[in-house]
């Protein structure tokens, strides 16, 4: 009798077989909120925020949420917070692209999210626009925000220029999420961690409309 084919059967995928494994950035996402939790959470909101500006890859947002939701009346303060340590990191980000790129370019190519030759010469052709305008949106918007403030320092943009946009881009974000929490607590909580993103975007292209309206009429 001839031999009939066999159907050949695929390996299970290893998925079905093992749990997934969370990725590095969920776990580092995770860890971030663990600290909301812990006595230390305004002086983690405070290194995480500092962090961002130049390579840690989790931005401040959710730790600020999380102790805010927890002491609804601190909420200004945490915004505060994240404010100053995120423009002063923003700074230290100037120095390594003014000062350090040379040596550092190739391990943020490698290793840090957002870093990209193509994402640079995006950076620098906005830089040749408008500077300014250009790091308010990377301040205030979901726009990665490190790969801004160490293009800022290789282009050579200058540092109060950097430090004033950033302020008030920040400002705006952090004290948005604060001031939310402040008057409405926990009950925005979920609105924010969902639409903050969407609602940081619309503010920003509604500001700049703005500007740019009272700019023509006058």
């Amino acid at each position: 009798m001839a031999n009939e084919p066999v159907a050949s059967s695929e390996p299970a995928c290893d998925s079905a077989v093992q749990p997934a494994r969370k990725n590095v950035f969920r776990r580092l996402y995770d860890w971030v909120l663990r600290w909301a939790d812990s006595r230390y959470g305004t002086a983690a909101l405070a290194a995480v925020a500092f962090a961002e500006s130049s390579f840690f890859p989790i931005p401040p947002d959710p730790l600020q949420i999380a102790l805010s939701v927890g002491r609804p009346r601190r909420s200004l303060w945490f915004a505060t917070v994240a404010t100053v340590c995120s423009v002063a990191g923003g700074i230290v980000g100037w120095l390594i692209g003014m000062w350090f790129w040379h040596a550092t370019s190739s391990f943020f190519f490698r290793y840090v999210p957002g870093f990209t030759h193509e994402n640079f010469e995006f950076v620098q052709l906005k830089y040749q626009e408008n500077a300014f305008l250009t790091i308010l949106a990377a301040a205030f918007t979901p726009i990665p925000y490190k790969v801004f403030t160490i293009a800022s320092g290789v282009f050579e943009v200058a540092l109060t220029t950097l430090v004033v946009a950033s302020v008030l881009g920040r400002g705006a974000r952090f004290f948005l999420v604060g001031s939310l929490l402040y008057w409405f607590g926990p009950r925005v909580q979920k609105l924010l961690e969902q639409y903050l993103e969407l609602a940081a975007v619309t503010l920003f292209v509604l500001l700049v409309a703005a500007f740019f309206a009272i700019k023509w009429l006058l």
